[in-house]
């Protein structure tokens, strides 16, 4: 092992058990098994009647309205950051714009650095509350992560088809058609796909605010300790979740 490795491991460990020395562990003794045990026994219950009774309120409404909180936000949020990422790869705009590229991907980062949950408040407070909310703050999350991930791989394509077209005498236009945007559209509809499923997680969780979609029963669940309720939707977001994951993977295995 080379020194440099040596003294990042010790670095490492020296991290490692800081972080552990931070954490009060003291709340371990404060532990209540019969209530753990209570918990538990409501998880392995699920509330069936919850599925569905044609409430507009039901397991099944509040799904359907979490998945279309995550495709809007998804859709709209990837037509955003699909041209600003071709303006943040300096493969793309040439050189001479390395200055716009650079304040493109800084504005990425600043989208990135701020939790989806923090947008889904201000949304609700700027449109109201209910699934635009939600949405508008999917996709500003979305311009983040997809337009830094599209613009990577954009920097990343490879020139000689570029080279050959350019040789024979063919336009920019015609360039960045046949040469430049076949090089990444299949990464571009692998992130997006991606990232919807990571929607529909983050789409629950906007609930909590008033953002709409399926968070605010789980709260209320929890609250009331209705461990039956909370099981279910658990449930139901773990099947979407598996479901989403498998389309997503035959869709990328179509796009290869």
């Amino acid at each position: 092992m080379s020194w440099k490795k040596f003294g990042l491991s010790i670095i490492f460990i020296c991290v490692l058990v800081l972080a552990f020395m931070r954490i009060d562990f003291s709340n371990m003794t404060l532990v209540h098994w019969r209530d753990l045990q209570h918990i538990v026994s409501g998880l392995m219950q699920p509330e069936w009647t919850y599925l569905y009774d044609g409430s507009q309120e039901d397991l099944l409404s509040l799904m359907i309205e979490t998945i279309n909180i995550a495709f809007f936000g998804t859709v709209l949020g990837s037509v955003l950051a699909f041209p600003l990422a071709l303006l943040a790869s300096k493969r793309i705009i040439g050189r001479k714009l390395q200055s716009l590229s650079s304040v493109i991907k800084g504005f990425f980062a600043f989208l990135r650095a701020i939790p989806a949950l923090i947008y889904g408040i201000l949304f609700v407070r700027i449109v109201g509350p209910g699934p635009f909310a939600g949405a508008l703050a999917l996709s500003i999350q979305v311009v983040g992560m997809v337009g830094k991930l599209v613009a990577e791989a954009c920097d990343q394509i490879e020139g000689q088809p570029i080279e050959a077209f350019e040789a024979s005498g063919a336009s920019v236009w015609q360039v960045f058609q046949y040469a430049k945007l076949p090089q990444i559209m299949a990464k571009t509809f692998t992130y997006i796909l991606t990232h919807f499923e990571i929607n529909v997680r983050s789409a629950t969780v906007l609930g909590l605010v008033g953002a709409g979609g399926i968070g605010a029963p789980i709260i209320f669940a929890l609250q009331q300790r209705d461990w039956s309720k909370v099981s279910i939707i658990l449930l139901s977001i773990i099947v979407v979740v598996l479901l989403i994951d498998y389309l997503n993977a035959i869709l990328r295995h179509k796009l290869k």
